[in-house]
């Protein structure tokens, strides 16, 4: 009996003695779980092609894209509403249906002007009839093309004048004395003109006060009343006088395609942006409110000759 147990016991396969169930071994698969969810997730995240916001777009790219837009609203600006008014000397020789006469103003700045191919510019069909040149400036300043700009505008045909640019740092009577010492005027030439464009310490009526000393002065010495050049704006806020209306007026408005001032005024400068033959670069293109005739009996008349 001894020997068969023995052999059954060897014959019997072995049992594996179970491990006692643990709480903590059973809580320990649920992290391990979870990390392997987050895995998998993570996994499909990098598969999928990364949305790009605009906050992560390259700088270079956006200012790529600004600078195109800019420049076709720029394009867009120029086209339609400033290149139209640049060149308005193409209205022809008419304006709100009355005759004008077309000219321009120039100082040292134009350099050498060709005053033959000037002369013969073909320009809206009648070509430049009159032409101002800048002669001094407060009382101690001469342009350097000044002498022989207005010597060969008149040898070539044209209706010529000198214009006088006032400063602010001199007494009136002592620029109008200079101007008188510097320029001569003859008959058939274009009454002075007084430029003025700032203001600079001098209040309202300071101002108007040497304005009317420099053309009382001047008047008296040509024996013809000056003009004054302003911009609209300026002769609107600081030359409107009764006594000063009483003057020829020239109104620089620009890049417009009609002048809105609404006085009386004998010349318009509509840009500054002509081109013409025998002038290199820019020049101030102008207007006369009026026919050639009417041009011409605006001139000091021999009579009136200093």
């Amino acid at each position: 009996m001894v020997v068969k147990k023995t052999l059954e016991a060897e014959n019997k396969p072995e049992r594996k003695p179970r491990r006692p169930k643990s709480s903590v071994s059973g809580q320990s698969r649920k992290p391990r779980q979870k990390a392997a969810v987050r895995q998998k997730r993570n996994v499909a995240k990098k598969a999928q092609p990364k949305k790009r916001l605009w906050g992560e777009t390259p700088r270079w790219l956006i200012w790529a894209v600004t600078g195109v837009v800019a420049m076709a609203y720029l394009c867009f600006v120029y086209v339609y509403y400033l290149k139209p008014y640049f060149y308005r000397w193409d209205f022809g020789d008419t304006y709100a249906g009355r005759p004008v006469v077309h000219g321009i103003d120039i100082s040292h700045h134009q350099g050498e002007i060709d005053w033959e191919k000037l002369a013969k510019a073909e320009h809206t069909g009648s070509g430049i009839h009159f032409v101002f040149m800048k002669a001094t400036e407060g009382s101690d300043w001469v342009d350097s093309a000044f002498q022989q700009n207005f010597a060969k505008a008149r040898e070539n045909g044209f209706i010529r004048g000198a214009y006088h640019f006032f400063s602010n740092t001199s007494p009136a009577e002592k620029q109008a004395d200079f101007f008188c010492d510097h320029v001569e005027l003859l008959a058939d030439d274009l009454p002075p003109v007084l430029d003025v464009e700032t203001r600079g310490d001098y209040g309202e009526d300071s101002l108007r006060l040497e304005v009317k000393t420099w053309l009382k002065r001047v008047e008296k010495h040509y024996g013809v009343k000056p003009i004054i050049y302003a911009s609209r704006k300026f002769k609107e806020r600081f030359l409107n006088d009764d006594s000063l209306d009483a003057y020829p007026f020239w109104i620089a408005h620009y890049y417009v395609d009609s002048l809105t001032y609404q006085g009386e005024w004998a010349f318009w400068q509509h840009t500054d942006m002509g081109r013409l033959p025998g002038i290199h670069g820019r020049v101030d293109m102008n207007v006369f409110n009026g026919d050639l005739e009417a041009l011409r009996q605006f001139t000091i008349r021999p009579q009136e000759k200093p």
